[in-house]
């Protein structure tokens, strides 16, 4: 079955960001047009629905690496940042716009909290894997496996052949048997005229 690993990660972001746009929870704040997403940028995104593409995005980092919190998310959307002159500097994304996406998957039910392992953080729910697998499912070529009873089907008939053929050479056998055993006969049936003719031969010579 299709899932998340068989398909373009790109693809399934951009297909599953425009499902959650049909969503009441999961909705871009005012100030999403005006802020950056983190402090290694230099401007805001240039996409106006950007906060759903970071959603989707944040959804499918937790499916694949939950449970995970948001100290390890920004790091994974963090980036090094240009000094000019002075070397580059790594920088964590920033933490405000992961917890509210956080919190509006949790709010649509994407999304718990997992208190129980040792690693603490968020874990996808059942809702939240069929809603990114059935995306997956529609994006990817996973080739469809062919249907097994055919092959049935012609392994029982090769099955119901070969006891045919192995009647019909039992059958030539026994033929060859019996043929084989004729032969000596009709000789000595031969042998057994001649040397009456022999006989009648001489009794008619003595006379």
């Amino acid at each position: 079955m299709a899932n998340i690993y068989n398909c373009d990660p790109s693809e399934l972001i951009e297909k599953s960001s425009e499902e959650l746009k049909k969503l009441e929870s999961i909705k871009a704040p005012d100030w999403a047009l005006f802020v950056k997403t983190g402090m290694h940028k230099e401007r805001p995104p240039l996409k106006n629905d950007w906060w759903y593409v970071r959603t989707a995005s944040v959804l499918r980092q937790i499916y694949r690496f939950g449970p995970i919190g948001v100290s390890k998310l920004r790091v994974k959307y963090g980036g090094k940042k240009n000094r000019g002159a002075k070397p580059e500097h790594f920088y964590k994304g920033s933490g405000s716009i992961i917890r509210k996406i956080i919190q509006q998957l949790e709010k649509e039910g994407f999304v718990k909290k997992d208190l129980k392992s040792l690693h603490k953080g968020r874990l996808i729910t059942a809702k939240g894997k069929k809603f990114l697998n059935d995306i997956a499912v529609k994006i990817s070529n996973v080739p469809q496996k062919k249907e097994e009873p055919v092959k049935e089907v012609k392994e029982e008939t090769k099955k119901e052949a070969k006891p045919e053929n192995k009647t019909e050479q039992k059958e030539t056998k026994t033929e060859k048997k019996a043929e084989a055993k004729q032969e000596p006969k009709k000789e000595i049936k031969q042998e057994e005229k001649a040397k009456q003719t022999e006989k009648k031969e001489t009794t008619k010579k003595v006379q």
